[in-house]
């Protein structure tokens, strides 16, 4: 249990620093993990943390209520997720209705390999624009979790995302990189939720049009996250080397993500996804029980309750976070390249280099271009779901696609679930 409780510390430490990024609400829907993984019957290692991907919603929300100061947005934001987050539950009843063969047909490695390597690539800015704060202290990070990684023995080598987060922070407080100012004032306990934010004050009164134009802005941004789910599961799948797409399958770990984003609504957290940094800690630790991230998940209710803890995770040196991530994120966007080079992605067809370029240089080039996204009326698409849309859509429409689930263990999920016989002597690895 002591190792336990010390990996799911672990993986707390490794998604808290992208949720306290999501500045436009407050709460921590960690509880939401939990309901994940009863939906997906506790056999999926994946931790649900704050999505980016709604902030354009958030925004336009936001923005129709600019000249009624009487009126709170958040709630009626908090509706139009929860609708957002039903729609996962249509997908996963189709996933149910028609099987995963038919559907999984426009997932093949070609597409879902790329994803994954723009998932990590496209998040790899944001640790860099951490580290540049601090470069020593990045580094500092960085140089634990390899020595610890590489060298360590035991424990030691299983949690240096850990031992990474905490030795880097110790060192900015010793040289006064660390301000202590709010963790001071903070309370020991406090309750997360505020009742004015939550779906539930809008008994009290309604503004009818405003409701439905919020549901109108927020739901179609689940169409471009449900894509990005498919390609998350992939990678936790590649990641881990069992094929979840199969067991328990995409339609309970889409009607988790779904019913966790709805959930998380209600109470005015933000929308949920399933964490990339996680994914890269279990990469790094080879420590895939999901017990750990429901440990994970208890442990940050838990703190969730102490806004002393929040304060003091607050004031982590943003360099840390840097640090630990960029390590994190270039994992993800290694297993991707992994699963191509593994599933033997035939690039001498024409159409597997198109559809891979698109998906690259449409996810990267958005990222990174002055915009950041493609905005479509209240809609705003992030580079990777734009990439992820497009792929699927060649893959679906250029001849040779000849891609079948159910038949090839090895690429319906990218990666190879093979124990490794040895074609000339016939023996396992």
């Amino acid at each position: 249990m002591p190792k336990m409780l010390l990996l799911g510390f672990q993986h707390m430490f490794a998604m808290f620093g992208a949720t306290v990024l999501v500045p436009v609400l407050t709460g921590l829907p960690v509880s939401t993990t939990l309901l994940f993984h009863f939906l997906t019957k506790g056999k999926v290692p994946a931790f649900l943390g704050s999505s980016f991907a709604f902030l354009g919603g958030y925004a336009s929300v936001a923005a129709l209520f600019e000249n009624t100061e009487a009126l709170n947005w958040i709630p009626y934001a908090g509706v139009g997720v929860a609708c957002a987050g039903l729609l996962y539950a249509i997908l996963s009843a189709l996933f149910n209705a028609f099987g995963a063969k038919r559907v999984m047909r426009f997932f093949p490695p070609i597409v879902t390999g790329p994803v994954i390597i723009c998932i990590g690539l496209c998040l790899a800015n944001s640790a860099i624009n951490n580290c540049v704060t601090n470069w020593w202290i990045a580094i500092l990070a960085i140089v634990i979790v390899i020595v610890c990684n590489i060298w360590g023995k035991g424990m030691i080598k299983i949690i240096p995302i850990l031992l990474g987060v905490v030795g880097s922070y110790i060192v900015a407080a010793i040289f006064g990189q660390v301000d202590f100012s709010r963790v001071a004032e903070a309370k020991w306990i406090g309750f997360p939720i505020s009742f004015d934010n939550t779906v539930f004050s809008l008994f009290k009164g309604c503004d009818g049009g405003k409701l439905v134009s919020a549901i109108v802005i927020m739901v179609p941004i689940a169409l471009a996250t449900m894509i990005e789910h498919i390609g998350d599961v992939s990678a936790i799948s590649s990641t881990v080397g069992e094929n979840f797409i199969a067991d328990p399958g995409l339609h309970r770990t889409l009607l988790g993500d779904g019913m966790a984003t709805s959930l998380a609504a209600l109470f005015g957290a933000p929308a949920n996804t399933t964490y990339g940094e996680n994914t890269g800690v279990l990469a790094l630790t080879k420590v895939y029980d999901p017990a750990v991230i429901r440990i994970a998940a208890v442990l940050a209710v838990i703190f969730a309750f102490c806004p002393k803890f929040e304060a003091l995770i607050a004031a982590m040196p943003t360099a840390t976070i840097g640090g630990v991530s960029l390590i994190l994120y270039g994992m993800i966007s290694a297993v991707g390249v992994r699963n191509v080079v593994e599933n033997q992605v035939d690039f001498t067809k024409s159409r597997n280099i198109i559809i891979a370029a698109l998906i690259l240089g449409l996810s990267l080039g958005i990222n990174f271009s002055t915009a950041g996204a493609i905005v479509l009326g209240p809609v705003s698409l992030s580079g990777l779901a734009v990439g992820a849309l497009v792929g699927i859509l060649l893959n679906a429409v250029l001849p040779g696609n000849d891609y079948e689930f159910g038949t090839n263990l090895q690429g319906d999920t990218s990666v190879n679930f093979q124990q490794g016989i040895d074609r000339v002597g016939g023996k396992k690895r």
